[in-house]
């Protein structure tokens, strides 16, 4: 049986189920493992390695952490070596150059967590969420040094559900493209899966999301800001702030018919507060106070002696 020798370069979470389906699977051989460096974390701020670099020590596979890849010869000579049939790449945080791209015998191929060529870029599992996509998916795609423009080899989608949030979906997701990744290296290999362009007329992009990001505006719709809290769920989180000063991330919430004024409480009642936003109300239901465990919303009501006609945000907002 051919065993297809693959390179693999991914460094976080998302990264791990496909390289494991790698791993556990006899037609694959991985030579090794190119992920970022170890780096601080923590309140001891000690060096933390990345979740790729874990596995690969546990199944004993090489692992470097180049500083960087863009004209790092001695990684290319060490790959050209290798002589891969592919280098794939999940979520490895850099764009790789086209020399880098040349290496592989067959292909580089990517795993990008989005249909194609819709939401290229760095957040697309976010971006759909606070759009309120009803559905997404992964691409498995062939890699140019142009952002996610690659040619598409073959994708699954996925329905949103109104429960997901980013990590749901995040975990989903990383588990559909390392299935969809076993199928298809043969395929592309043996040339039955052929690359298709993309239509470059109808690619949109997402941003790098940033920590700030995650403030709640109670002028905007709780449509909006529903899907706020979804798409920020676990990180940056939908925040906003109590009695002006104490911060609040709210978890799970829910859109619901009715009006108030944007982020004053109007109502109460077993499962959670009403807040009025700029159209309907926002439902809360799980929070997140600062420095405390996350909780249903009736023990923050009674904890935090909440009550109608409380205001939510700074006095500025």
């Amino acid at each position: 049986m051919e065993r297809f020798n693959i390179v693999f370069m991914g460094t976080p979470d998302f990264a791990v189920p496909p390289l494991k389906k790698l791993l556990e699977n006899d037609a694959f051989k991985v030579s090794l493992v190119v992920t970022q460096p170890d780096k601080p974390a923590g309140r001891g701020r000690k060096l933390r390695p990345p979740p790729v670099k874990l596995v690969a020590d546990r199944y004993g596979i090489p692992v470097v952490q180049p500083e960087k890849v863009r004209g790092n010869e001695e990684l290319f000579e060490k790959l050209r070596k290798i002589a891969p049939d592919f280098i794939v790449v999940a979520a490895y945080g850099k764009i790789l150059p086209e020399e880098l791209l040349r290496i592989p015998k067959v292909a580089p191929v990517n795993i990008h967590a989005s249909l194609l060529p819709k939401y290229r870029g760095a957040s697309p599992i976010q971006s759909v969420l606070l759009n309120g996509e009803k559905k997404t998916g992964v691409t498995i795609m062939k890699i140019t040094e142009k952002l996610d423009s690659g040619d598409i080899y073959i994708q699954e989608e996925t329905s949103i559900t109104i429960d997901d949030t980013a990590q749901t979906l995040h975990d989903r997701l990383s588990v559909m493209g390392g299935n969809l990744l076993v199928k298809a290296l043969p395929l592309i290999a043996s040339g039955k899966l052929k690359p298709v362009p993309q239509n470059d007329s109808e690619a949109t992009y997402c941003f790098q999301i940033r920590k700030e990001d995650g403030k709640i505006d109670w002028r905007d719709t709780a449509e909006n800001i529903f899907n706020k809290v979804r798409a920020f769920t676990p990180w940056p989180s939908a925040f906003t702030h109590f009695n002006g000063k104490k911060l609040i991330k709210i978890t799970k919430a829910l859109p619901v018919k009715g009006q108030g004024k944007p982020g004053v409480v109007v109502d109460i009642d077993k499962d959670g507060f009403y807040v009025g936003t700029g159209k309907d109300l926002l439902k809360v239901l799980r929070v997140k106070p600062e420095g405390r465990k996350e909780m249903n919303a009736d023990d923050f009501v009674r904890g935090y002696r909440l009550k109608i006609g409380d205001k939510l945000g700074r006095k500025d907002d």
